[in-house]
């Protein structure tokens, strides 16, 4: 999990008001609750680490220092037909021998609940999280690591919604979101209020079908005057067979914001495409279409196995920093590891943290495998291919990711003046992204694992030119000490290059651990 410093003792308000209202609601709700499966895991964990690069800085300044690291946390897994929560929370204490200590709060809270049968539903989910304010420059991985380069970062979302089916004729969904994210120093400071109405038609999976979508966003970002963005569409469709099926999109959009480019953002939009649904496991969905800014195309494909998943997908949008902020998760992922290492580990918690140690390990599994999502108050057109397989068995678990992700800012870069220095505004005008990890998971014995990851990512200004490259190369090995006691030692090297010599820089680092689960 990644992490964030605050001052001693205090919460960001955005965190903390999402987790007062996801833990409480889903804990007491009468009949939700009662019936779920409980996983409650209150956890300490004791680290001492030693880098020859703390700061992640050039080798003429390079520091060493040794870290100790004292970490309380609890964890809350629950599951029930109506209510699903999962809930991490940690204090770091990190105690440098020669730098100043700080201290961290680590988040990761979801949670949805059937709070009026058939009817009223509820989504919430809270993050705290240390980000990269630029996409250049030093990039750290993990806690220990101190970087000018990085904030913290909280995003808390809550969003209540009645959705009713009615029989042959359609479900209706309509939802209200509310959405914040808030970083250190005021670099970033951006919520949104939406409204959705979905209606979709009731066609039995035969035949012709329907659905309409009406959407209105406004984003209110500190840096920025509030931006409507409101969206209507229709979207027919007809099933070939069960396995075929084929769609169009027919729709009007427009959004307020100030651009910059000679397309206004606004106009009608239109889409046309086929989905191939093979069996249960496998799918592939094409699509190709037009909205104010050009020709858009997509795909999203899907393969599942007994033992591995295959996704690939590519995407074009407008969109922004705190959308891709609250995109990240780790996805499907981990209920795939979950259910397949139920039989090789049964106790509920140790799956848990094994496979919290694997996904940490994979390094941003997921849609943005290896990229950096950076800070801008900026609205960019994002054209985005990833890759993601997961191969597993009771044994062992393979992981792969590789990305692309180019950004077109939309908006003038004066309006990130407040996050980037003045000469350094252009940098992230257009950037090309290329990112790629990989994880590898041995489980050698009932109690011994071992674990290798890789990242490597590659960023290039398409504006100035210059270009910093990311490797990244971890190895680690835990053993099972007793019931609740499990040893950890791991070793971790790390490179940047780029263009601009004097940020580039190396760092070596081990580290010893001991985690207490009481």
């Amino acid at each position: 999990m990644i992490s964030m410093r605050y001052p001693p003792g205090r919460l960001p308000a955005t965190g903390a008001w999402t987790v007062l209202i996801i833990v409480p609601i889903m804990l007491s709700w009468p009949g939700r609750a009662a019936g779920a499966d409980w996983t409650i895991i209150p956890s300490l964990r004791l680290r001492e680490t030693y880098s020859d690069n703390v700061y992640l800085a050039p080798a003429s300044l390079a520091q060493a220092d040794s870290i100790s690291e004292i970490s309380p946390g609890l964890t809350i897994i629950g599951s029930s037909p109506r209510l699903h929560l999962n809930f991490s929370y940690a204090l770091q204490q990190l105690i440098y021998a020669r730098g100043q200590d700080t201290r961290y709060h680590q988040l990761a809270a979801n949670g949805n609940a059937e709070l009026l049968e058939n009817w009223l539903y509820a989504d919430a989910n809270a993050t705290i999280s240390r980000q990269s304010i630029s996409a250049f420059g030093a990039q750290a991985i993990d806690d220990t690591q101190r970087s000018d380069n990085q904030e913290r970062v909280s995003t808390s979302t809550i969003s209540p919604y009645i959705r009713h089916r009615f029989p042959t004729l359609a479900t209706a969904e309509l939802r209200y979101t509310h959405a914040a994210v808030d970083s250190g120093d005021n670099l970033l400071n951006v919520k949104t209020d939406e409204y959705l109405l979905k209606i979709v038609g009731d066609n039995s999976g035969t035949g012709w079908n329907w659905s309409v979508n009406a959407d209105q966003r406004t984003i209110k970002d500190s840096a920025l005057a509030p931006v409507r963005m409101t969206t209507a569409s229709f979207s027919p469709s007809y099933a070939l067979s069960s396995h075929l099926n084929l769609f169009a999109t027919l729709g009007h959009e427009h959004d307020d914001y100030v651009a910059a480019t000679p397309e206004q953002p606004q106009g009608r939009f239109w889409s046309a495409g086929a989905g191939w649904y093979p069996s249960s496991r496998s799918s592939l969905v094409v699509s190709v279409g037009r909205r104010f800014f050009g020709n858009t195309y997509s795909l999203d494909a899907m393969h599942s196995s007994r033992h591995t998943t295959w996704s690939l997908s590519y995407s074009e949008d407008i969109t922004t920093t705190q959308a891709q902020l609250q995109q990240l998760s780790r996805g499907d992922t981990a209920g795939f590891l979950d259910q397949l290492w139920s039989v090789s580990i049964p106790d509920r918690a140790q799956r848990q943290l094994q496979i919290a140690a694997f996904l940490r390990l994979a390094q941003l599994l997921g849609p943005q495998a290896g990229a950096v999502s950076y800070f801008s108050h900026n609205f960019y057109l994002q054209r985005q291919l990833g890759l993601n397989m997961v191969a597993a068995t009771a044994k062992t678990a393979l992981s792969f990711g590789a990305t692309r992700i180019r950004r077109d800012a939309q908006t003038s870069s004066g309006i990130d003046s407040i996050v980037l220095g003045p000469g350094t505004l252009a940098l992230q005008d257009q950037t090309l992204q290329t990112g790629a990890t990989a994880g590898w998971s041995w489980r050698a014995s009932g109690r011994d694992n071992l674990n290798v990851g890789l990242a490597w990512s590659s960023i290039t200004s398409l504006t100035t030119g210059r270009k910093d490259r990311n490797l990244a190369l971890s190895a680690g090995l835990s053993r099972r000490l007793g019931p609740k006691l499990t040893g950890s030692v791991d070793l971790r090297r790390v490179n940047h290059g780029s263009t601009d010599a004097s940020s580039a820089y190396r760092e070596n680092a081990v580290s010893a651990a001991i985690t207490m689960q009481f």
